[in-house]
C-alpha cells in the first residue's frame, strides 16, 4: 500500500506543488533515522516521505484514528501511529524505537502540531529524548509552501520545498533526564530553524530597534525586553541616550521604570537597522516624513516594521502605514492599536489590537507581545485601525474642548467627530466593527480617563482660548489630535464627505472662530436644506 500510494502521489507533487527536494543526499541509504520537521499542513508526512527512497513512518495526533476505521487503517498502512499531544505518551516512544530498532526512518514534528503562520513554533523535548535513547541520527529539515494549500476540501496548488541538513548524531543514554532531553531538542531545533530560513521562511524576531524614546517607545522597549527580545533604543539626541544609558531610566517620559539589561540606550542616527528583524516606529505621525528620510533606505527586505504613530502624516492626510510601505523596503508593514497609556500597560497590561495585511508577521508580533503579557487581538483592517485612532484622539481633544458648556456638549462633540472619522474609514474600505472595539470605542475611554493624556490636555486648553502653536508648548506629550485634525477635515473634503464637526474644530483650532462659537454649534439643530418650490402643472 506504501508504495502504491507513494507511485500516485510523487508524480502528482512534482506537477502540482511543482515539488523541490534539497539535500537528500544528506538522508542515509540504511539505519535507523529520525528526520526532525517543522508542520504546517496535513500534507507535510507525504511530501517529506518523496526525500526518502525507502519507506519512512511518522507521528500522528491519536484524534485522527477515531474518525472512522477505514481511515485508521489507511493510516498505519502509510506508515502513521498515534501520540496523545500534550502527553508524555510513552507508547508513542516505545513504538518509536521499535521502529528504529528495526533500521527504519521515523519523521517526528517536535512543535507538536501545526503551526501557522508566522516564524517556527516552539519544540517539545520528545525528539530530543528519542535520540538519546536510539542513539539514532537526527536529520533536520524544513518544508515551506504547504501552509496554505487547502481551501475547505480544495487542495491549491502552490510551489512547495524542503529541505535537509546535516545529520546530527548524539550518544545513547538509556534513560536521560527531562533536563537533558530538552538540552538536546535546543541543539536539535536551530538546525531545522537553519533550514527554514534558507528557503525564506519568516525567520524569528531576535533584536530589535525602537526609534523614539519618548513614553511610547520607552515602554515598548521595556515590555519587549520582558519577551526576551534585544532591544535598542533610538533617541533623538546623543545627549538623551548618554542619560537613559548611565541612569537606565527615562525621567522625562517614563519616571520609576526600570531599563532592562537587554535594552541598549543610543542615538537613532546610529542605528544599524540592516541587524535587526524588527524596527518601531514610536514617534508622531508629523515626525514620520524625517524619519522615514533618515532612515527608511536602512529597513532591509528581511526586516518587519510596525507602526505606532496615531494620526495622519502631512501635508496630504496618509495612513501611518501606507506612508511607511510606500517608502521603505520592509517584508511586511503593521499598525498598533487600542488603549495604550505608557505606564498603565506595564503596571496593568492591555489589550491591544494588532492589524497588518501579513498574517504570519501579525502572528509572529502577537507571539512575541503576548510573552510580554499583554493581550493582542488580530485584525487586516489597518485603515480602519488606523483611523479609528485619529478618531479616538480626535474625539478626545472635542469633548474636553466643548466641555465648558457642559455634559451633552462634550458628549454631542465627541459623538459627531467620532462618528464623521468612521464615516471617512468606512469610504476607505474600513470595518465598522473596528471603530466598536479596542481601536475605536475601547481606546477612546482610556484616552479620556488617562490623567496624562496629552489630548484631553490639548482640548482644556483650546476651549481657553490657547493658539495651537501655544498648546504644543504646553503640552508635555505629543497632542497629535490638534494637527491630525485639519487633515483630516481635508481628507473629507476629498473623499466628498460632509463633516461639519471636523470643521467647526479645524476653524477652532486655526483661530477662525471663538471657543464660545465652537460650543454652541455643537448642540445647534441642523439647518434644513432649502428646497425648491414645485410649480403647479
Amino acid at each position: 500500500m506504501y508504495w502504491l500510494v507513494r507511485a500516485v502521489l510523487q508524480p502528482f507533487f512534482h506537477i502540482y506543488f511543482r515539488l523541490s527536494r534539497i539535500g537528500r543526499e544528506h538522508i542515509p541509504a540504511d539505519g535507523p533515522v529520525i528526520i526532525a520537521s517543522n508542520h504546517r499542513s496535513f500534507v507535510d508526512p507525504f511530501v517529506i516521505g518523496c526525500m526518502a527512497r525507502r519507506p519512512m513512518y511518522y507521528v500522528a495526533k491519536k484524534e485522527i484514528f477515531g474518525y472512522h476505521p477505514v481511515l485508521s487503517w489507511l493510516l498505519n498502512a502509510l506508515g502513521a501511529f498515534p501520540v496523545d499531544r500534550g502527553a508524555g505518551d510513552q507508547d508513542m516512544i516505545e513504538t518509536a524505537k521499535a521502529i528504529l530498532a528495526r533500521g527504519e526512518i521515523v519523521l517526528i514534528f517536535p512543535e507538536g502540531t501545526r503551526t501557522r503562520p508566522g516564524s517556527l513554533g516552539h519544540p517539545k523535548r520528545g525528539v530530543g529524548r528519542l535520540a538519546l535513547e536510539t542513539g539514532a541520527p537526527v536529520v533536520p529539515l524544513a518544508v515551506i509552501g504547504t501552509e496554505d494549500i487547502r481551501k475547505g476540501w480544495r487542495v491549491r496548488p502552490r510551489k512547495v520545498r524542503i529541505r535537509a541538513g546535516r545529520p546530527l548524531r548524539f550518544p545513547q543514554v538509556h534513560q536521560p533526564s527531562p533536563a537533558l532531553a530538552g538540552a538536546v531538542t535546543d541543539r536539535i531545533w536551530p538546525c531545522v530553524r537553519l533550514q527554514w530560513e534558507w528557503l525564506g521562511g519568516l525567520p524569528p524576531l531576535r533584536r530589535v530597534a525602537i526609534i523614539g524614546a519618548g513614553s511610547c517607545g520607552t515602554s515598548l522597549a521595556v515590555s519587549l525586553a520582558h519577551a526576551g527580545l534585544e532591544v535598542d533604543l533610538g533617541c533623538r539626541t546623543q545627549e538623551q541616550a548618554a542619560a537613559l544609558a548611565a541612569d537606565r531610566e527615562n525621567p522625562s517620559y517614563l519616571p520609576g521604570v526600570r531599563l532592562p539589561d537587554s535594552v541598549t540606550a543610543l542615538r537613532a542616527s546610529e542605528l544599524k537597522l540592516g541587524d535587526h528583524d524588527l524596527v518601531c516606529l514610536a514617534v508622531p505621525a508629523g515626525a514620520l516624513p524625517s524619519v522615514i528620510a533618515a532612515h527608511g533606505e536602512n529597513i532591509t527586505p528581511r526586516t518587519g516594521v510596525l507602526v505606532l504613530s496615531k494620526g495622519l502624516v502631512p501635508p496630504l492626510g496618509s495612513l501611518p502605514s501606507a506612508f511607511v510601505s510606500e517608502r521603505c523596503h520592509a517584508r511586511a508593514v503593521a499598525a498598533l492599536g487600542g488603549p495604550s497609556e505608557a505606564a498603565d500597560v506595564l503596571e496593568h497590561g492591555t489589550s491591544l489590537i494588532l492589524a497588518s495585511l501579513d498574517r504570519g508577521f501579525a502572528c509572529q508580533l502577537a507571539d512575541a507581545f503576548n510573552t510580554a503579557g499583554l493581550d493582542i487581538s488580530l485584525s487586516s483592517d489597518v485603515t480602519g485601525v488606523e483611523l479609528a485612532g485619529c478618531a479616538t484622539n480626535v474625539a478626545a481633544l472635542a469633548a474636553t474642548a466643548a466641555a465648558t458648556a457642559g455634559p451633552n456638549a462634550a458628549g454631542a462633540a465627541a459623538g459627531k467627530v467620532f462618528a464623521e472619522v468612521d464615516a471617512i474609514a468606512r469610504r476607505r474600505g474600513g470595518q465598522p466593527e473596528t471603530f466598536a472595539g479596542l481601536a475605536g470605542t475601547g481606546d477612546l475611554v482610556a484616552t479620556l480617563v488617562a490623567p496624562s493624556s496629552s489630548d484631553r490636555r490639548a482640548g482644556e486648553l483650546l476651549s481657553q482660548g490657547v493658539p495651537p502653536g501655544e498648546i504644543k508648548l504646553m503640552v508635555r506629550h505629543a497632542a497629535e489630535a490638534v494637527d491630525c485634525v485639519p487633515l483630516l477635515a481635508a481628507v473629507a473634503r476629498g473623499a466628498d464627505l460632509r463633516t461639519p464637526a471636523i470643521d467647526g474644530l479645524t476653524a477652532l483650532i486655526e483661530g477662525r472662530i471663538e471657543p464660545e462659537q465652537w460650543t454652541a454649534t455643537v448642540t445647534a439643530p441642523a439647518r434644513a436644506k432649502p428646497t425648491r418650490p414645485v410649480r403647479a402643472a
